[in-house]
């Protein structure tokens, strides 16, 4: 994919990676960009939105930016007028529209996350009150939030056990990733960590 940056969320991690895609006037996506490395064959593989200013003929000139997604998602565009930008850094001329795919991507997870299986007030209030009481805790004691967090641990492997197995039962791996929110590899393995069997099976 090249070197560009990314974005995920603590909960769905690369299931839904975000990044800001770049597309041509002719509406295609453009291939990494290679830099000479000046040390022997080959180079360096970039696909920053950033680099694709046209400045040489062998780099593209986006026409508009929208973001992407890990999942498939991409949101709508956000073009580029080259007549403002003019010899600007791309970098700092597009900021706005690139800070704008930020924004659609954040909506893109918050729509994922309505979509997943909902927890009963009473549990995210407890979550949140627990971790907001271990981060106190840490401030005056940070072994004693290490010892916390590890009891967090030991927590969840139990409960997760069960849970897991439970699903496994109830569930198709395709209906149980859509339930939380990741792709399927990503729900095989969480399921196959917390419920002790092989992911490969």
């Amino acid at each position: 994919m090249g070197e560009r940056e990314t974005w995920t969320t603590d909960e769905f991690g690369t299931s839904h990676e975000g990044a800001v895609g770049v597309l041509l006037a002719d509406g295609s996506v453009p291939g990494p960009v290679y830099f000479d490395s000046g040390s022997g064959p080959g180079g360096q593989s970039v696909s920053h939105w950033s680099v694709y200013d046209g400045h040489t003929p062998r780099i593209p000139r986006a026409a508009a930016l929208r973001a992407i997604c890990s999942c498939g998602w991409a949101g709508p565009e956000h073009r580029l007028d080259w007549t403002l930008i003019g010899g600007q850094d791309l970098a700092e001329a597009g900021d706005e529209q690139a800070d704008a795919c930020v924004r659609d991507w954040d909506g893109h997870t918050a729509q994922v996350e309505a979509t997943t299986v909902p927890l009963p007030e009473q549990v995210t209030s407890l979550l949140e009150r627990l971790e907001e009481e271990i981060e106190k805790l840490t401030r005056t004691s940070p072994v004693a939030g290490v010892r916390a967090a590890r009891r967090m641990e030991v927590t969840a492997g139990r409960v997760g056990y069960w849970a897991a197995r439970g699903t496994r039962a109830d569930l198709s791996a395709g209906q149980a990733a859509a339930a939380l929110g990741l792709d399927e590899h990503a729900a095989r393995r969480l399921m196959a960590r917390f419920g002790g069997w092989s992911p490969y099976r």
